[in-house]
């Protein structure tokens, strides 16, 4: 088993787990890899350090000047992580929420606003122009990106 670190376009970093080098490279070839943030399928590998088994080795190396500044790379490369874990499960938790009313968002949420249909949490699509007559008529709406990856059913 081959676990990489990916990135993708927007600087979204992630792991991917393949059963090979070869299979990594294959399905990143084929577009099969997306950004579980952003569904971006440009995807590219990062450098990461090999893991070796030194049964035996028990002596650490000695710190080196680049360490402090390594330590604080990954800290932030986790903390990008934890963040978007956090926003994968947010947008699970809006999903598993509301109710997909597809490009009738607009017209459905002046329904429920007007007390012609049930209050309820609601999500879809809408032009920026029927955004910005919903914010004119008092009703608000916030974009919420959802990636590819959440929009289908696992396999």
């Amino acid at each position: 088993m081959k676990v990489l670190d990916l990135r993708c376009a927007q600087d979204h970093r992630f792991e991917g787990w393949f059963a090979s080098e070869e299979d990594a490279q294959s399905q990143m070839s084929r577009n099969l890899v997306q950004c579980p943030v952003c569904g971006d399928h440009a995807v590219s590998r990062l450098p990461s350090a090999p893991r070796l088994n030194l049964s035996g080795a028990s002596a650490k190396p000695a710190p080196t000047q680049a360490a402090p500044a390594m330590q604080g790379n990954a800290e932030v490369q986790q903390a990008m992580q934890a963040l978007q874990a956090r926003y994968l499960k947010a947008v699970r938790q809006v999903m598993a929420q509301t109710e997909d009313v597809g490009d009738r968002f607009a017209e459905e949420a002046r329904r429920i606003h007007y007390e012609e249909a049930p209050e309820r949490g609601i999500r879809g699509s809408a032009s920026a122009e029927d955004v910005q007559a919903l914010a004119e008529e008092g009703i608000e709406t916030f974009p919420l990106i959802v990636p590819d990856a959440l929009k289908q059913t696992a396999h």
